[in-house]
């Protein structure tokens, strides 16, 4: 068996179609539980108490969301591929708690539109980075420079309070993550080719997790963003 999974690993194409394979199955993983924890915390009104009574608690919160794919991003190639997973685990039960006040606050119709159309959307992109044969980067870099300009332009825009500028950073929003979504699924084809016939079973498995938290934050955007263009109707 060992020799089978050394000769497995060591073939590059082969390699990629499993990984990738992999990749989605631990962010759908990562996003079921991230639904199942939402719902039962919006479920809650201890919960929802306990978690949200002050601002210092969101921010908390918040600060472990970032410190989380700060410590996968920076730490995967040092870390055991069972800490990754844990870690993965970790940050998708956290993103539930936070997005929580979300499906508290929507309607099940406003929460069940932007998740297809953000499954279809993602699905799309995904599928066009997975074929295209060209090298995004250029693309890439540009989506980065836009995701900064509206993280500028929110900012901005809290003491403003232009709803029209809210609105087209939404939908610039959608675009840019669309975007990154073709440009994530290529980089971890990229990723699987750096490592040539030479990985092993824990870098595997360590590929695959990284690869599944970029596109699982890529859909969760995608989905954020929808939900405040489809949230116009919400009651």
């Amino acid at each position: 068996m060992a020799s089978i999974n050394a000769s497995f690993l060591s073939n590059t194409k082969v390699r990629e179609n499993s990984i990738l394979k992999n990749v989605y199955l631990w962010m759908s993983a990562g996003l079921t539980l991230t639904a199942v924890v939402s719902y039962l915390v919006a479920s809650s009104r201890y919960l929802m108490n306990l978690f949200f009574s002050s601002t210092f608690s969101f921010l908390f919160l918040f600060i472990i969301q970032i410190g989380i794919v700060m410590y996968l991003s920076t730490r995967i190639e040092k870390m055991s591929s069972t800490s990754a997973v844990l870690s993965f685990a970790a940050y998708s039960i956290v993103t539930g708690v936070t997005l929580s006040v979300i499906v508290y606050a929507y309607s099940t119709i406003v929460l069940s539109r932007a998740f297809f159309t953000t499954a279809l959307l993602f699905g799309g992109m995904s599928f066009y980075g997975m074929v295209k044969k060209k090298n995004l980067d250029g693309i890439g870099h540009y989506l980065i420079m836009g995701l900064w300009g509206i993280i500028v332009a929110s900012l901005i825009n809290l003491f403003f309070k232009s709803s029209g500028l809210y609105y087209l950073m939404s939908y610039l929003g959608v675009l840019i993550f669309l975007g990154l979504t073709a440009w994530d699924t290529q980089k971890i084809k990229r990723m699987n080719d750096s490592y040539g016939a030479s990985m092993n079973e824990e870098t595997y498995i360590k590929l695959s997790i990284i690869g599944a938290l970029m596109l699982y934050l890529d859909f969760i955007n995608i989905f954020l963003f929808l939900l405040r263009i489809f949230g116009r109707s919400n009651k």
